[in-house]
C-alpha cells in the first residue's frame, strides 16, 4: 500500500512538471510575439528621417517622443526580451530534464510492480 502511495506521489510531481513546462512553453510564445513586434517597430524607426515625428501611445494620449529616444527605448525593450527569452528556454531545459528523470523514475517503479505481479501469478501457479 505505502508503494501505491509512493507510486503516486511521483506521478502528481511529473505532472506538476509538466505543467510547468507548458507554462514555460506559453510565455516563450508570448515572448516571442513582442519581440516580432518590437522588432517591427524598430524596422519603422529605421526608415525614419531625424525629423520625423512620433507619437507614443500612454493610456488614451498621443503623446509626441524624440526620435532617438524612441529607437533607444526599443533597442532597451528587444535587449530585455531577448534576455528574457534565453532565461524561459533555459527554464524549459532544466524543466525538460527534471521531468525526464520523473518520468524515468516512473516507468521504474511500474516495471517494479509488473515484476511483483508476475512474480505473484508464477507463485500462484505453483501452489496448484
Amino acid at each position: 500500500m505505502a508503494d501505491m502511495q509512493k507510486f503516486e506521489e511521483e506521478v502528481n510531481k511529473l505532472k506538476t512538471l509538466e505543467k510547468d513546462r507548458e507554462k514555460y512553453f506559453s510565455s516563450r510564445q508570448e515572448m516571442e510575439m513582442r519581440l516580432t513586434e518590437s522588432r517591427n517597430v524598430k524596422a519603422e524607426l529605421d526608415l525614419m528621417d531625424t525629423d520625423s515625428k512620433v507619437y507614443k501611445l500612454i493610456g488614451a494620449v498621443l503623446v509626441r517622443q524624440d526620435l532617438e529616444e524612441a529607437r533607444s527605448t526599443v533597442e532597451k525593450r528587444l535587449e530585455f526580451i531577448e534576455s528574457e527569452i534565453k532565461r524561459v528556454e533555459a527554464s524549459i531545459a532544466d524543466v525538460t530534464k527534471k521531468s525526464s528523470d520523473q518520468r524515468d523514475k516512473v516507468m521504474n517503479i511500474q516495471k517494479t510492480f509488473q515484476m511483483m505481479a508476475q512474480q505473484a501469478q508464477q507463485a500462484a501457479a505453483q501452489k496448484k
